[in-house]
């Protein structure tokens, strides 16, 4: 995970990038930084997609929303997710359902948006069934590997969008190196890494492949100037094996509950 220096000044590095997004976590412990990188970028706010997530122990915490707005320094957050399918869910659920009916989550445009992370299975539908809201985005391990059919399918009809988070496989060498990914790159004159995230936004994906790495937070934003064909997009859809590099056990969830973060102890 990376410092608080860091990812202040990769948001700086990003949005002068022309980046417009901003992700981020009450767990990651940078809220307060992204918050400082955001005004030391010069980046109007209104301009900047900000999303954070509430933590499993921030669930039944009151005021953990409005710490999140005073963390990034601003009066609202465009989209807001409950972090994990953890501890009592569904009341970290119901602060992104009241903080949305209260205006609090926005963006420029007035569209609020609240979401769920890492959800599916069994868990999913409890919350699909018990909701008052319909959650907007799920973020979501998501790559030419591995695509949850079945988690997209069961939020098809509240119109929810993917956000992908390991978009390129967590760095596996593997996919990186997959030929039919390495013949598109050679095409167009592109890294693997970017043909991979062309096939992200072509597929409907938001993407948001992280780096602390000025370079690679640049050529990952170079992919709006080609597209792959439907036959190529075909055959990205042909490396799906339903491999994974993140396994949400009931163990590692049962963990999770336990995990407590100060989240005044932000530097």
């Amino acid at each position: 995970m990376m410092t608080p220096d860091q990812a202040e000044q990769a948001v700086v590095d990003a949005l002068a990038c022309g980046y417009r997004m901003i992700d981020t976590a009450q767990a990651y412990m940078n809220e307060r930084a992204v918050g400082r990188g955001i005004k030391r970028s010069g980046v109007a706010r209104e301009d900047i997609f900000i999303s954070t997530k509430i933590w499993v122990s921030q669930y039944l915490t009151e005021g953990t929303v409005e710490k999140s707005l005073e963390l990034l320094g601003t009066d609202y957050i465009d989209l807001m997710f409950i972090h994990q399918p953890a501890g009592d869910f569904m009341a970290g659920y119901r602060k992104l359902e009241k903080a949305y009916k209260e205006g609090k989550i926005k963006s420029a445009g007035k569209l609020k948006a609240i979401g769920i992370s890492n959800f599916q299975g069994e868990k999913l539908k409890k919350l699909l069934d018990e909701c008052e809201i319909k959650p907007h985005v799920i973020q979501m391990e998501a790559h030419p590997y591995y695509r949850d059919e079945e988690t997209i399918a069961a939020l098809a009809p509240c119109g929810c969008c993917v956000m992908a988070w390991y978009p390129l496989g967590h760095g596996d060498h593997a996919l990186l190196e997959e030929p039919v990914v390495k013949e598109l790159a050679e095409k167009y004159g592109k890294s693997t890494a970017q043909v991979i995230l062309r096939w992200h936004t072509q597929v409907g994906n938001i993407v948001i492949p992280g780096s602390t790495n000025p370079e690679h937070i640049k050529v990952n934003l170079d992919i709006f100037d080609f597209e792959l064909t439907e036959e190529e997009m075909k055959q990205m859809a042909g490396l799906n094996k339903n491999v994974r590099y993140y396994y949400p056990d009931e163990e590692k969830l049962a963990a999770y509950a336990n995990m407590k973060i100060d989240l005044d102890s932000q530097k």
